[in-house]
Parts: C-alpha cells; sequence; structure tokens
C-alpha cells in the first residue's frame, strides 16, 4: 500500500486540511486492479489505516482528513474502522458514486454518525442530476480551468449556502493570487504549493538566522567539535531551552544542566540530528508551518528510504538533502545560493540543483510520492525491485517521528 497527505490551504496560504491519496497494490505488477479486480478488499478504507496508525492530531493539528471512498467503501464499517473523531474525517466520494436513494441515505446516515462529506468530478451539467446528493456535502471540489466562479459563487451561495468551494489543480502563485481576488473558493489545492518556490536574490537573512546559518555551517564538518556547536546554541534562548529539555528527559539519575554538557552527552550524530532538525524548524517561523512540517517528513522519509534503495550508508546525507530541500523557502533565495551559504556536500548540492548524483534518485522518488503519482512510483519500484511495502512503511514512519519530535 502507498499513501500520501496532500495539503488544503485558505487564501492566507495555512494549511486547513489534507487530503489523503492511497493506492492499495502496484498496478504494474497488478494489473487486474485495473479491472475487476479493483474491487477486491474495496470495503477495507486505506485511508483511515494511515490516521489509525500515526492519529489524527500528529496528521492534522485542529484540521480534517479527507478520505476516499469508492461506491463500495462508501458502505463500508466506517465506524468500526475509524479510531478518529467523525467529525474531523470529510468522506470524499466522486462522480462514480451515483445519486441514487441508497446513495443518498447511506450519506445521510453517516453524516447523522458526525462525518463530513466532499465530492470532487462533478462537470457543470451535473450538478442537476446531483443536486439531492449536493444538498449534503460540506465541500464541493472544483476544477477552477472549468468554472467560472464568478457564477458559481452565486449559483452554491443561493442553492447550496453551507458547501465550501475547493479550488483544485491550481499550477502556479499567479493562478492562485487570481482566484484569491475572484473570492468564492474557501480552500485552495495546487503543485505550486508543495513545490519550492525559487525566490529573488535580494532577500536578506535576518540576525537570528545568522546564528542559525553559522550552527549548521558547523555542524556539515565531518569531525566538528562539540564544545564549538554548544557555543554556538548558547547565544539562543530558544534552541538552548529545547536543547536542555530534550536531554534531560533521556537522563536517567542526574539533570544536565549546562550546554556543553548536553552536547557531550548526545554525541556527534545525535546532535547533529537533533540541531538539523530543531534550526530547521526555527528557521521556518516566518514561513507558513508546513514548509518547516515538509522539510522534516522529506528528510526523516530520505533517511528511511536509503536501505529500500541500497543506500544504507547515505542515510545521514538523505537526511540532510530531504532537511535542506525546502532551503530556498525558507530563506527566499533561490536553491543555488542558498546552498552557498551553507557548508553542504557537493552530493546533497548535485541533487537538489542539478537533480544528479546518486542521491537524486530519492529525492525525486519523494517528489513523485508527495503528489501520490503512483504510476510513476510503480513504475521506479518495478524498475528497481523494490520492496513496496517498506516504501509505504518508510512513509508511515516518518510520519510517526514527525508526531513523536513536536506533539
Amino acid at each position: 500500500m502507498l499513501a500520501t497527505l496532500i495539503p488544503l490551504f485558505n487564501e492566507n496560504m495555512e494549511v486547513k486540511a489534507y487530503s489523503l491519496f492511497s493506492q492499495k497494490k502496484n498496478y504494474l505488477l497488478n494489473p487486474s486492479y485495473l479491472g475487476t479486480g479493483i474491487n477486491d478488499g474495496a470495503g477495507v478504507i486505506t485511508g483511515l489505516d494511515v490516521v489509525n496508525s500515526v492519529g489524527i492530531d500528529s496528521l492534522a493539528t485542529n484540521s480534517d482528513i479527507f478520505v476516499s471512498l469508492t461506491p463500495i467503501s462508501l458502505f463500508a464499517d466506517i465506524e468500526d474502522q475509524c479510531f478518529a473523531p467523525p467529525h474531523r474525517i470529510v468522506l470524499l466520494i466522486d462522480n462514480s458514486v451515483k445519486p441514487q436513494p441508497l446513495n443518498i441515505e447511506r450519506i445521510k446516515a453517516l453524516k447523522d454518525t458526525g462525518y463530513q462529506f466532499a465530492m470532487r468530478k462533478l462537470d457543470v451539467p451535473d450538478f442537476e442530476v446531483y443536486k439531492e446528493i449536493l444538498s449534503l456535502m460540506d465541500y464541493l471540489i472544483l476544477d477552477h480551468k472549468k468554472i467560472v466562479i464568478s457564477k458559481a459563487k452565486i449559483f452554491f451561495s443561493k442553492l447550496y449556502p453551507n458547501i465550501k468551494l475547493v479550488a483544485g489543480n491550481i499550477a502556479n502563485q499567479e493562478i492562485f493570487e487570481s482566484l484569491k481576488r475572484e473570492g468564492g473558493y474557501s480552500l485552495y489545492e495546487g503543485e505550486f504549493y508543495r513545490t519550492p518556490i525559487t525566490r529573488g536574490s535580494e532577500a536578506t537573512i535576518a540576525p537570528v538566522k545568522i546564528n542559525y546559518i553559522e550552527l549548521l555551517n558547523v555542524i556539515n564538518d565531518p569531525d566538528f567539535e562539540l564544545t564549538k556547536a554548544a557555543d554556538v546554541i548558547s547565544r539562543d534562548a530558544a534552541l538552548t531551552i529545547s536543547l536542555l529539555e530534550m536531554v534531560n528527559k533521556i537522563t536517567v539519575n542526574s539533570k544536565i544542566s549546562n550546554i556543553r554538557q548536553a552536547t557531550a552527552l548526545l554525541g556527534q550524530r545525535e546532535l547533529k540530528k537533533w540541531i538539523s532538525t530543531a534550526v530547521t524548524k526555527q528557521l521556518c517561523e516566518d514561513r507558513p508551518s508546513e514548509v518547516a512540517r515538509l522539510s522534516m517528513l522529506r528528510a526523516k522519509f530520505a533517511e528511511q528510504l536509503a536501505p529500500v534503495f541500497n543506500m544504507a550508508m547515505k542515510d545521514q546525507e538523505l537526511f540532510m538533502l530531504g532537511l535542506f530541500s525546502c532551503l530556498d523557502i525558507i530563506l527566499e533565495k533561490p536553491m543555488e545560493e542558498a546552498l552557498k551559504i551553507l557548508n553542504v556536500s557537493k552530493e546533497i548540492s548535485d541533487a537538489l540543483i542539478n537533480n544528479s548524483g546518486e542521491l537524486a534518485s530519492i529525492y525525486e522518488f519523494i517528489l513523485l510520492y508527495e503528489h501520490a503519482d503512483w504510476f510513476e512510483i510503480d513504475r521506479i519500484v518495478v524498475l528497481n525491485n523494490l520492496d513496496y511495502d517498506k516504501v509505504y512503511d518508510a512513509y508511515v514512519t516518518s510520519l510517526k517521528w514527525y508526531r513523536d519530535l513536536f506533539f
């Protein structure tokens, strides 16, 4: 099984929900699933497995999760399969769920239990045919290219005032800004939000960020001095408190009272990992929280994929690659300039700038996975003889690591 989370955000670029896309089988290895076999085990809702495994609050704090249903899984024992509060789950259906009495009654019953509903893949001519189902929807995901939103918002505000409209498949920032100006949409979804945006080189780095950059440069030295790292950490109150709290949790009989003690206890390897994640979080404080989350998840996912791709000896380099993959957004500079500020290895810079070198294959795989490009993922899995389940396990492990880190 494969699964990934795609953010839905509001006009202020704040993530308000996630759509959980999943796939049970590798279709290239199991072509029957593209035909009649697609209904095998259809009563099991794969998205809910992820929610139950990781916990909804670590997936989306105070946000909803959209989980896809098929015409068959709509009638599954959803109440027994879902461990999360029903009101946090948005059951996502499409035009394959026909406006028939049995389907309508089932939707009503689930809504009475507390679940929300969303509909997608409806064209304008379908609105009249699906009016009974639309009257039960909380969200409607629209292809903005096929909708005149100025007319749509009048239509829906009159007939379905409780529906929140979602603009899907937004390709770039310009389209998002245009849709935002027109109004009518409550949420937005688009590849541009999940892809680092290259900004101009005129942005300057705030003084406090200079300390963070210096600290990253210290630990990127292959044999850095623990005392030097400790001295830089001590200049920042937030990092100091965070480090002492974390280290004191793992000590048994004594309390660590100073930074040099704490760094000595952790050692180079663990200190480097903690600094990388803690500093990235601090650097992202004035950016949307999704940027920090994306950086962290990419880092751990890349590290977890290392043995899957027979690169176990490169797990630390891959961790850093994932962590720095959003550095252009964080520092508001083109990636090439951002990486020059840090003392990163040529392997990492080649992968992030030129998409070349040994590490680039995993980075490309992660980007495809984030976009739920399952066909291309299936192809890479087959060509490289990868273990399908281990890929999924690597992603879920990353989600759990992120949960344990911040929740």
